[in-house]
Parts: C-alpha cells; sequence; structure tokens
C-alpha cells in the first residue's frame, strides 16, 4: 500500500463507522465501497521484473500506450532528437511509478500548470508536471515526466537529483489518473504500440542505442 494512501483509508474507514454506529445502512454501505475502492487505488504490488540486457528500457506505469512520437530536433525535455512514449493511466491502474532503467538522477525540474485530462494532447505540453532526467552511466539519459490530470492534482517524487537509482525502483505517485512519458533518444529501439497495455517494472517499452 502507498503511504500516501493512508490519510485518505483512515479518513473513509473512520467516517464508515460513524455511519455504522448511528446505524444509517444505506450511507455507511457506500462510504465502506468507497473506502474499498480507495484501498484498491493505492495498492503497491511487488514486481520481479529484471532487466537482462542494461540497454532495456521499462515503462514507468501501468496503463496503456497512447502515442510514439519521434522528434527530430532537440526542441523536446531530453534536449536532443528524441522518441516520445506516452502512457495513460486510468483510475484503476496501479499508480505508484517505478524507475525505467538504472543510473543517476542528474535533474528533477517541477513544473506548475494546468489540469487538462491526461488522455488529451495537450495536457502533455500544459498540465503541471514533474521532469525526471535520468544518466544511466553510459553516456546516455532519458527522461521521465509525471504529468497531472483533470482530477489528479497531486504528484509525488520519492528520489533527489545525484541519487543513485536502479530498474524498477518505485519513484512517485500521482494521485487519480494521469499520464506518465518516456523520452528515448531517437535511434532507440521501440518495443510498444498504441493501445497496448503495459505493467510498470515488466513491459520494456524500448531500447537504448
Amino acid at each position: 500500500m502507498a503511504k500516501e494512501g493512508l490519510p485518505f483509508i483512515i479518513t473513509g474507514l473512520c467516517l464508515t463507522l460513524i455511519l455504522v454506529w448511528l446505524g444509517l445502512v444505506v450511507p455507511y454501505i457506500l462510504a465502506g465501497l468507497l473506502s474499498l475502492f480507495i484501498i484498491f487505488f493505492f495498492r503497491d504490488p511487488n514486481r520481479n521484473g529484471h532487466a537482462r540486457d542494461n540497454a532495456a528500457v521499462f515503462t514507468p506505469a501501468d496503463g496503456t500506450i497512447l502515442s510514439v512520437q519521434e522528434f527530430s530536433d532537440n526542441e523536446n525535455p531530453l534536449g536532443e532528437p528524441a522518441v516520445k512514449v506516452s502512457i495513460f493511466m486510468s483510475v484503476f491502474n496501479v499508480h505508484v511509478n517505478r524507475i525505467p532503467i538504472g543510473g543517476t538522477i542528474k535533474k528533477i525540474a517541477y513544473h506548475p500548470g494546468k489540469f487538462f485530462s491526461a488522455n488529451l494532447d495537450k495536457a502533455s505540453e500544459h498540465n503541471e508536471n514533474n521532469r525526471v532526467r535520468i544518466d544511466t552511466g553510459d553516456s546516455r539519459c532519458i527522461v521521465v515526466i509525471q504529468i497531472a490530470g483533470l482530477i489528479a492534482r497531486r504528484i509525488a517524487c520519492w528520489v533527489e537529483e545525484n541519487e543513485h537509482v536502479k530498474t524498477g525502483q518505485r519513484f512517485g505517485l500521482i494521485r487519480f489518473g494521469s499520464r506518465l512519458e518516456v523520452y528515448l533518444p531517437l535511434d532507440s529501439r521501440i518495443t510498444v504500440k498504441p493501445h497496448q497495455k503495459v505493467k510498470a517494472g515488466l513491459t520494456v517499452v524500448g531500447y537504448l542505442p
């Protein structure tokens, strides 16, 4: 269970108990169901996926691939020709985010913004987001972006700059539906397609050159 969910879970359970004590049957059933959904939402299952290839980049989030887009210039968060893989997380997906590839956190940059629905393309450009740049240690970098959505207005990031991280390590969470993007060098070999279902720490999105 992700620790960010504890205040919501405790509040829901306390409300349910109060309604039970008051004998309000329908309200306490609804409150109980809401509490169960909150527990479900903040679940944090163990994942045993391991990179057999140190060039493998895993998806940082559970969800659905929205798009795979190429950038031939340097006008993108990676700062060089890149390919962007976008992942949409619905409220039914696990929302704990995981490190796509081992390395060192070179930079973390938070950007305030709007809260368009995370499945829209304009969310990528305009929404509140948190950018994490990872140096793999062999002159290769990727950028992972946590993007808030219409109702996901709280981004949690659990890593710090200059921290060494491992593939599959938990590094953050976004509440209640959102979007993540991964920028890889343009000549990376991408292994996912739009509409494909993926799981953080288990599905490889591509291989670095």
